[in-house]
């Protein structure tokens, strides 16, 4: 489980961005946290990683607090996290392959050896080792964003942190990716947070979570998500332009 206890985050002197967070995050399940651009969602997401750290607060995982370990500890936690990025963050130099496959190369695998690896993992994101040679900018937005998956799961997480991973897709490549992310959660056990500001993915997860001024404003299961009372959660999933949730029109 991933636990956030009354966490704070402050990135300029008097100005919080998370404000008392608490926030339980089950295991073996995949959890959506929703809400408006600039509350938040990413810098929660990368705290769970450790990539930043709470100004108070602790964040804890599988029951061990990451505030209050050493560096090594701490390296080692995070080695079990996988993150994947809004843009899939190829890099443009380096061939398929090569991408899904570089943290084996640098830990002194030979391309044989990481060859069955790598066709292996994009066999679990249903792509053909047809593309291996290819280079980014030759695949589709909805491949890159696949292949970034397999270069995430050759290390073989129990957790993967999901950035916003259908931004700029369309509706078609983007439930594509919503099943991909769903069936690797169901198939490899593993416990899935994904950062999202489209509703469509409340039918592939298990929880919402959602974001608003710096607080969890709601917490529950995705398939109650629709009947809600939550004032917070009826005006950001229905786009009403009147409620709790304060709007600015330019």
């Amino acid at each position: 489980m991933i636990q956030l206890h009354n966490v704070y985050k402050q990135f300029q002197e008097g100005t919080y961005i998370l404000k008392g967070i608490n926030l339980n995050i089950p295991s073996g399940e995949s959890t959506c946290i929703i809400g408006q651009s600039g509350q938040g969602k990413s810098v929660l997401l990368k705290m769970i990683i450790g990539l930043i750290q709470p100004t108070h607060g602790n964040v804890i995982v599988d029951g061990i607090d990451t505030s209050d370990v050493s560096e090594e500890s701490h390296h080692d936690i995070f080695k079990q996290c996988g993150y994947v990025f809004q843009f899939a963050a190829l890099l443009d130099s380096l061939s398929v392959f090569e991408n899904i496959g570089l943290s084996l190369l640098e830990h002194g695998y030979s391309e044989q050896q990481a060859m069955p690896i790598v066709k292996a993992k994009l066999k679990l994101v249903n792509l053909t080792p047809d593309i291996l040679e290819k280079y980014p900018d030759q695949l589709s937005g909805g491949m890159k964003k696949r292949v970034g998956l397999a270069r995430t799961l050759v290390s073989d997480p129990s957790i993967i942190l999901y950035d916003e991973p259908t931004t700029g897709l369309d509706p078609i490549t983007t439930n594509i990716v919503h099943e991909l992310i769903h069936r690797t959660q169901q198939n490899m056990h593993i416990t899935s947070v994904i950062i999202s500001h489209n509703t469509t993915i409340f039918d592939y997860v298990d929880n919402v979570a959602l974001l608003h001024q710096g607080e969890i404003q709601y917490f529950g299961k995705a398939r109650d998500i629709w009947n809600t009372d939550n004032p917070y959660v009826r005006q950001f999933i229905r786009g009403y332009t009147s409620g709790p949730i304060e709007t600015e029109i330019d």
